[in-house]
């Protein structure tokens, strides 16, 4: 057994079944070794920021790492958006970066690089193996930070000798990582006379805390209380929504808009959530959200057990047997006539089927989307959680991966798909159950608004040509067809009504091109 052998068997061993891939030369021992072990699943992407935003994806819809197979010290850099994207989603990953061979590195080939520089901002654990004896063991580190509640990032750098060498050392099975741990009994009491007290209070709410059943006990409190109002981050890694489930807004994007909903708030309590801020700095506005007469109390950090303290929250306030009517949101009627942002908010509300995953890139056309989901089928919703654009394609390969039998809505900007458009091929190589609604604007929106935000008004030709995407017009539907995803025009709602119940009927991929 050679060091890439033991490296598969204990990840095998340790639950880690799946494996995003763009190998190099220095990887071609852990290849031969992938191949010879068919329990592991193997999904190639085109660059590496396809495999890095698929491992997000799985890792938030499976609760639990993935590993990817990334190519020396570039490669790792082609995916570190897509890695900036799940660290700040807090999802699990197992990066597995190929080196070259120890004693080769002396001799300064032309892609040598310091890959544990590279790795460790945007990594928890970062370890370069030294030996295919020390390969099994270092491989349980990596993977236990990775599955450290709710997901860490690890990055095991792994020698082409490391790979190639021999060892007789046991395979070995990593430990489980330890149960997160929910708020203190007097940070529960602290919370609940806050609750009692009648003032104007905003639970922030994140993580997992806002999975189906610790939104519900959020919603009694909500229900029961006075003064008392939920809100989820502005991006999160997964949200349980729909009919049937507490319905939750998000703290909104555009900087005004965020600080006036907030601004009567006197308490504010966090579970698995950060203190709001501005996603930028803005001339004359505030960088932090909540007003300064608002007191903040973290009554569980992201790395903490959401759910069993609202659990406990509850009791504490005597709510746990009070029944929850959660407020009707009727689903809009389903628009007619042209695409504008408010039709597709009506047509993506009435179209969710029952137990959807949607991935959310949509960007600008995407902020009307969620007020008006909240009674559309159950589903689940992911955002694009660290800013970095050219996740919604990725994003929703790893869903699927991770679900084979939920469908699966990808809502795309069109300039953020350019980021990762090779992962069409993907998903067409996969045949998976995605449908990618294509939100065709020809142009960077959401910096023609961000211009405006920080006080430029009046742009000039050149500045305004920089945002636009028109010359030339791309071409969706012949891009999605030369990569072998089946796709389709809609130019008003009737239409993309009839391709989106395509896509769905279609056995693999589709792309609709939604002209806005």
């Amino acid at each position: 057994m050679n060091g890439a052998e033991s490296l598969v068997k204990t990840l095998l061993n340790s639950s880690v079944d799946v494996c995003f891939t763009n190998p190099g030369t220095s990887e071609m021992h852990f290849v031969a070794a992938l191949d010879a072990h068919p329990k592991m699943r193997c999904v190639l992407g085109l660059q590496e920021n396809i495999v890095t935003g698929a491992a997000d994806g799985y890792a938030r819809m499976s609760d639990k790492p993935a590993a990817t197979l990334l190519h020396l010290g570039p490669g790792l850099s082609n995916g570190l958006a897509n890695i900036h994207n799940a660290h700040r989603s807090r999802s699990g990953m197992i990066n597995i970066v190929g080196d070259h061979a120890g004693y080769h590195r002396k001799f300064d080939a032309p892609l040598t690089s310091d890959i544990e520089a590279l790795a460790r901002p945007l990594s928890h654990w970062v370890h370069t193996s030294k030996t295919a004896d020390d390969i099994s063991a270092d491989a349980t580190h990596a993977i236990r930070a990775a599955s450290t509640y709710p997901g860490q990032i690890s990055t095991l750098i792994l020698p082409a000798d490391t790979a190639w060498n021999s060892t007789n050392n046991p395979v070995l099975t990593a430990e489980r990582a330890a149960v997160p741990v929910p708020a203190q009994q007097q940070q529960i009491a602290t919370a609940a006379e806050i609750i009692r007290s009648g003032k104007p209070t905003l639970l922030i709410i994140g993580g997992r805390s806002l999975r189906a059943e610790p939104l519900a006990n959020a919603g009694k409190i909500v229900a029961n209380a006075n003064n008392v109002e939920i809100k989820a981050e502005s991006a999160n890694a997964r949200v349980e929504r729909g009919a049937g489930r507490q319905p939750i807004d998000r703290i909104p994007y555009p900087i005004d808009q965020a600080i006036e909903q907030v601004r009567h708030f006197r308490h504010a309590i966090l579970i698995e959530a950060r203190d709001p801020v501005a996603f930028f700095a803005y001339p004359g506005k505030p960088s932090r959200i909540l007003p300064e007469t608002c007191e903040i109390h973290h009554l569980v950090e992201p790395n903490g057990n959401g759910a069993l303290t609202l659990e406990m929250l509850i009791d504490e306030l005597g709510y746990r047997q009070t029944k929850t009517e959660f407020s009707s949101y009727p689903t809009p009627p389903l628009a007619t006539g042209t695409l504008t942002p408010e039709s597709l908010s009506s047509v993506i509300a009435n179209i969710i089927p029952e137990n959807a995953i949607i991935t959310d890139e949509a960007i600008t056309a995407g902020r009307q989307f969620f007020p008006v989901t909240f009674s559309s089928n159950p589903h689940s919703w992911l955002q694009l959680g660290g800013g970095a654009i050219g996740i919604g394609i990725p994003l929703a390969i790893g869903a699927a991966i991770a679900s084979p039998e939920r469908p699966v809505i990808s809502l795309q900007a069109d300039g953020s798909a350019m980021y990762t458009v090779q992962g069409l091929w993907t998903q067409a190589r996969e045949n998976l159950n995605i449908t990618t609604i294509l939100f065709h604007n020809r142009s960077y929106n959401i910096l023609k608004a961000e211009m405006h935000n920080v006080g430029i008004d009046n742009p000039g030709p050149s500045a305004r040509d920089m945002l636009e995407l028109d010359r030339p017009t791309l071409d969706w539907v012949s891009l999605a067809k030369g990569m072998g995803v089946e796709a389709g025009r809609a130019d008003d709602c009737q239409s993309l009504v009839e391709k989106i119940q395509r896509g769905l009927d279609c056995e693999g991929p589709y792309l609709i091109e939604a002209h806005m």
